[in-house]
């Protein structure tokens, strides 16, 4: 088991679960039509389904939304989502990768390019910087989930392989194969996860500057505000003090 730290999650900046930002139930629709078509339409049956609703829940989407998304692969009325996956460097050489679904390649790969390029920042090639990144499972959990001590505890117990802990909550990592069945197991001492999925860590991260951290917000806010977007990872490290700067 490596050291916690008392980071929660490096790639997301504090305040980034923005449970306001424009079309998050949309997305998280998107999400779990397209796991549902991919797979089997029930989540017990269905891993990727099963994460994707569960995300639903966390951010409240009501169970009429997440069941008419379900529906909508069931009865073939759902349109052909493609995964596509972006890469490039932000202010202060921030690595930057883009996770998206989408109908139309050209309109995003356009969008994308255009946020880096107004925000500082350049869009790379296929596997410009997801080499400095471990592809990854990561169950996270509220703060009420548990203190530090208990969540490392049952962490170690179910096999996971690193816990980061801060005041927000619990950033549980494991290895891909393993993700759905760590999470069962925590189930049965912590409770149902708000988040269940794949995540990209990085092996380095980059210290931002107050004169940079601005800039990369915005990119980030402005390519999370894409429909096309599902999420984004930045290998990214912003000190307290700056982020109180900030506001």
């Amino acid at each position: 088991m490596a050291g916690h730290s008392k980071f929660k999650n490096i790639m997301h900046r504090k305040g980034a679960q923005d449970k306001k930002r424009a079309g998050l139930f949309s997305k998280l629709s998107r999400e779990i039509t397209v796991a549902a078509k991919m797979g089997m339409p029930d989540p017990d049956f269905n891993p990727r389904l099963r994460a994707a609703v569960n995300a639903a829940k966390a951010q409240s989407v009501p169970k009429d939304n997440i069941q008419r998304a379900i529906d909508k692969a069931s009865k073939g009325d759902a349109e052909n989502y493609e995964e596509v996956r972006y890469e490039g460097y932000g202010p202060g050489g921030v690595a930057i990768i883009v996770e998206a679904l989408t109908d139309n390649r050209n309109r995003t790969a356009t969008n994308v390019r255009t946020a880096f390029s107004k925000n500082g920042g350049n869009l790379g090639a296929s596997g410009a910087v997801s080499h400095g990144f471990d592809r990854l499972g990561l169950i996270e959990y509220g703060a009420k989930a548990g203190d530090e001590e208990k969540v490392l505890e049952a962490a170690i117990e179910a096999g996971a392989d690193d816990v980061e802990s801060d005041d927000d909550g619990h950033a549980i990592w494991t290895s891909i194969d393993v993700l759905h069945p760590v999470s069962r197991e925590l189930e049965k001492t912590l409770g149902e996860a708000e988040a269940v999925k794949l995540a990209w860590r990085p092996g380095l991260k980059v210290d931002v500057s107050e004169a940079d951290a601005a800039t990369l917000f915005k990119l980030i806010d402005v390519l999370e505000e894409d429909d096309d977007v599902q999420t984004v990872w930045g290998n990214y490290e912003v000190s307290d003090a700056v982020l109180e700067t900030l506001g």
